[in-house]
């Protein structure tokens, strides 16, 4: 079983931050991943088509013989993840907004939160800022229109730093120092972020602490690759094949990218 890989999927590339850490923390594993970049975004659907097409990428990662499955996106953790826990036998992996640590740190008191509609609306999402911000002020921004920029690949344009803009000003103006990256599409827009953020305002997002989950429950369950082996790393995309390879162009390692129509 250990052999086998670790599915990963997204509702298109934004996953690809997540699937980066996981392979820089654990290069030898196989790894497939699914970008359903034709139905994104998922966070302006309803919690049964989440629902819906969770299942429809659980039961293809399950059919091609994944022993773990990392939900490397926000909006199907929090509104899909127990029902695929409580239907499916393996593990399962889901992603958070960094909320908790961003509490901690925070000097102002004050905590920015960018994410979709669908995760803001989540149980989920509350419980967490209930459970692990108490004290804290959390402003939540929706960040409409922003996947589909990125899925465009239209990150460092003048369209995308406008409507970042628009979403961080108030945040600003509130006074945050900590702003949470509440979708794995967004840790691509760092690079963008960082020229309209003051130097005292700090990025968290998920990635990093979801790989070394993912680790820890792969050794726990006896699932991890012990000895070095020609790991690959399988891709597929129900649309742009270049698009996602762009996004895996800083990569060094055994890529094979396809179209699947899934």
């Amino acid at each position: 079983m250990s052999d086998k890989p670790i599915g990963i999927f997204d509702s298109g590339v934004g996953g690809t931050s997540i699937w980066k850490e996981i392979q820089k923390l654990m290069p030898y594993e196989n790894t497939i991943y699914l970008a359903d970049s034709a139905n994104a975004p998922y966070g302006a659907k309803s919690q049964e088509d989440i629902l819906a097409l969770s299942i429809k990428n659980t039961e293809l990662l399950l059919d091609k013989g994944c022993k773990l499955i990392v939900v490397a996106c926000n909006t199907a953790t929090t509104n899909a993840i127990s029902h695929l826990r409580q239907h499916y036998d393996v593990p399962f992996i889901g992603i958070e907004p960094a909320i908790k640590p961003a509490a901690l740190k925070s000097k102002s008191r004050k905590v920015g939160v960018l994410a979709t509609k669908g995760t803001l609306a989540s149980s989920l999402f509350h419980s967490t800022s209930e459970n692990h911000a108490a004290g804290i002020e959390i402003l939540e921004q929706e960040g409409s229109g922003l996947v589909p920029l990125i899925e465009e690949g239209e990150i460092q344009t003048d369209a995308t730093k406008k409507l970042l803009q628009r979403y961080l000003n108030p945040m600003l103006a509130e006074g945050i120092d900590y702003l949470v990256l509440g979708c794995t599409h967004y840790p691509y827009l760092i690079p963008v972020l960082q020229e309209i953020l003051p130097e005292n305002v700090k990025i968290i997002d998920s990635g990093e602490a979801v790989a070394r989950q993912t680790k820890t429950i792969l050794e726990k369950r006896d699932l991890a690759i012990s000895t070095s082996t020609n790991c690959e790393h399988q891709f597929f995309t129900n649309s742009n094949v270049e698009l996602l390879e762009q996004f895996l162009n800083d990569v060094d390692a055994n890529l094979n990218v396809k179209y699947l129509d899934f």
